[in-house]
């Protein structure tokens, strides 16, 4: 009979502890690169675009769009192709992509094109996303409060961008500006190459196909929807925030807003994931949605610079840890690929929030925050009614689930 010495354990506990270090922090500069700089640069940068050539505030918004259908066709295809997932190769393809898409912005200055770009920049960023979000779940399976550490990369991600085109100024060409956050995305990307070694390959039983009873099935339909609708809200502060306070004569604070969002998302998962701990997740998921609805209006509603900074604040602390809550959510379900349909859901509600208010941006950018403001109140009561679908039994009551409150 063999035998377990304390050397072996103890080694076993620090060569796990070294596992989780080394995709923690991969994983957060690989959502910084792939979400902070390859998606969010485009939001300091539009209103140099708006000046420096020809856009108008219609084709900036069908630019985003197609950012965001990118991102939804990204998680789609990883939805069909669920193996892609754990393909190193696969994954260092689309950061090559990724980069290629945001240094390209400076070759032409015809919308169409731009379109192009984002729309693979898009993919992109859905495929890196949810690979990273994946591995760094599986690898911290222990330890699931930790994922926070490496979803605060994303806010990290927008201060470093944010912070480039700030330094940069309002006199510098919208083409630098592109060009600066490439190598940003560049040097932030380059841990996403060793990723996938470093973790937790699949269980044996982690594709095996499981029931999923009907008290659960309801509960993650009211969690796509919520999230859906999070979606909406939130991409349009994010796309048009700075953007708006240009509008609003504020321009010398809008890309100081934005980086003040992004320093307030890079601690805001961990936060969020250690309350998790002590309430149920959607008592705290409406929390954060509820605070995101007064962070996206209040810019609509005054042009008060200390209320625009309380704004940017909460929303930046707010809208990484609503999708660290959400994804714990769905794994807690324990709903096949739950990560991917949650983040199909999302990106489809990122299409449908510039749509929804293009019709408004004619009158400027502050009507548009208040839909989104009113679209995120609505996602905070379908949460809250997925609050009251006795969440606490639907976990219970699923085999080997991570009890969330």
């Amino acid at each position: 009979m063999s035998s377990v010495t304390g050397s072996d354990v103890t080694e076993s506990g620090s060569s796990a502890l070294a596992d989780e270090r080394g995709i923690l922090w991969r994983g957060a500069l690989a959502l910084a690169a792939a979400m902070g700089v390859g998606r969010f640069a485009y939001t300091p940068i539009l209103p140099l675009m708006e000046r420096q050539t020809s856009l108008t505030a219609d084709a900036g918004a069908w630019i985003a769009t197609a950012n965001y259908v990118g991102y939804l066709a990204g998680a789609l295809l990883l939805i069909v192709f669920p193996a892609l997932a754990l393909s190193g190769g696969f994954l260092r393809c689309w950061l090559l992509v990724l980069v290629a898409s945001i240094a390209a912005m400076p070759l032409s200055t015809d919308p169409p094109v731009w379109m192009v770009l984002r729309f693979l920049a898009g993919v992109a960023s859905a495929v890196i996303f949810v690979v990273s979000a994946q591995a760094v779940l599986r690898t911290l399976r222990r330890n699931p409060h930790l994922s926070g550490w490496a979803y605060g990369g994303v806010g990290l991600g927008i201060t470093l961008s944010g912070t480039a085109v700030l330094l940069l100024g309002s006199t510098s060409s919208w083409d630098v500006s592109w060009l600066v956050c490439a190598v940003l995305a560049a040097l932030l990307g380059a841990p996403v190459w060793t990723l996938l070694d470093r973790a937790t390959p699949p269980s044996s039983t982690a594709g095996a196909s499981e029931d999923i009873v009907p008290g659960r099935a309801r509960a993650f339909g009211l969690l796509l929807l919520g999230y859906f609708l999070e979606g909406v809200g939130y991409i349009i502060a994010a796309t048009f925030l700075v953007a708006a306070l240009a509008d609003a004569d504020l321009s010398w604070l809008g890309n100081g807003a934005w980086v003040l969002v992004g320093l307030a998302a890079v601690p805001s998962c961990v936060l969020w994931s250690r309350l998790s701990g002590r309430f149920p997740t959607p008592t705290l998921l409406v929390a954060a949605l509820l605070l995101q609805t007064v962070a996206v209006a209040l810019p609509g509603l005054t042009g008060n610079p200390v209320a625009v900074v309380l704004a940017a604040v909460v929303f930046g602390g707010t809208f990484m840890g609503i999708t660290t809550l959400a994804l714990a959510s769905g794994a807690a379900l324990r709903v096949p690929r739950a990560a991917a349909a949650l983040t199909s859901a999302y990106g489809l509600g990122q299409i449908a929030g510039p749509l929804a208010v293009q019709p408004t941006l004619a009158a400027g950018y502050r009507p548009a925050l208040l839909i989104g403001g009113a679209v995120l109140l609505g996602g905070a009561l379908v949460v809250l009614a997925l609050r009251l679908t006795s969440w606490e039994t639907r976990l219970e009551t699923t085999p080997g689930s991570v009890r969330d409150g």
